[in-house]
């Protein structure tokens, strides 16, 4: 059910969260091998906000947790679970022109730019000063930047999730290795594939954790995708995507911090994933390619 905060219900609308939700389940969840929960009932009325979404009981997996972090063991079974996602979708023009789906393109890349450099400085007033001097820096930077992957569809382009990250997946750790289910489809779109990648390392692992198994993820996910049979997509492109993909945890970071309902761990969390990005993309001096 949709949240009772009226400014959550109307920027879940705005931003098509409620019909990206319940047409994932409806119209993709078959066609994807990323696991994911039976659905059993979804419907929305309209765009939203009034839906409602029937999910199966996944126990004994228990919800991720965003702050703690996780193990490298956890981090490479999520990022390998994410190839169910990209690969059938890989380069899929059927699935372009849904209205609900979306893709990047001028208008909705101006509406990304104007939503984080209106943010910004609120972000900056709020987190700010628990931030290191080249984090806040960084972050202030994307701001008057272009986005590195530019205003269109990207090459590669798949379905993305957007939001992959600890707090969104189901992890069941009984299991070796563990079972990870992905939920939380509000953000679905088409775009780089890597930047679920790069955003859910950068948030997922404590830094000085990724910094040593960064790479070995990356190629393991690589590697998987070619065994799918993606070609013509070598480790050069894939490692570059990657390093342009961390600035997608920049834009959730700031956006989302500022227009959700404000909570102590809400806080807790912004200023964890604000840190974790941003020493991410200094890490990796991703920093070249904001023009």
């Amino acid at each position: 059910f949709p949240s009772d905060d009226e400014t959550s219900r109307a920027t879940g609308v705005m931003l098509k969260n409620f019909i990206k939700e319940v047409s994932f389940y409806q119209e993709l969840q078959k066609r994807l091998t990323i696991a994911t929960p039976k659905c059993y009932f979804a419907s929305i009325d309209g765009e939203g906000p009034d839906f409602a979404l029937l999910l199966e009981d996944l126990s004994p997996a228990v919800q991720g947790d965003q702050l703690a972090g996780c193990s490298v063991d956890v981090a490479r079974a999520a990022v390998l679970e994410l190839v169910g996602l990209h690969a059938p979708s890989w380069n899929d023009e059927t699935l372009r022109g849904k209205d609900w789906l979306g893709e990047p393109d001028a208008e909705s890349t101006e509406l990304n730019r104007t939503l984080y450099q209106g943010n910004i400085d609120g972000f900056a007033e709020r987190y700010g000063p628990k931030l290191k001097a080249d984090e806040l820096e960084i972050i202030r930077k994307v701001a008057g930047a272009a986005p590195p992957s530019g205003e269109t569809l990207p090459d590669p382009f798949a379905l993305v999730h957007i939001d992959y990250r600890l707090d969104n997946l189901l992890i069941n750790e009984t299991l070796s290795p563990p079972k990870i289910t992905a939920v939380d489809w509000q953000s679905i779109s088409l775009d780089s594939p890597l930047a679920d990648v790069a955003y859910f390392l950068g948030a997922g692992l404590r830094s000085e954790t990724r910094r040593q198994a960064e790479e070995e993820i990356v190629r393991a996910y690589h590697a998987a995708l070619l065994e799918t049979g993606i070609k013509d997509y070598g480790w050069d492109s894939c490692w570059t995507d990657y390093r342009k993909g961390v600035f997608a945890g920049f834009f959730v970071t700031v956006i989302a911090s500022m227009i959700v309902e404000r909570t102590e761990r809400g806080d807790e969390m912004f200023l964890t994933m604000a840190r974790r990005h941003a020493r991410h993309a200094l890490d990796l001096g991703s920093d070249e390619f904001l023009a």
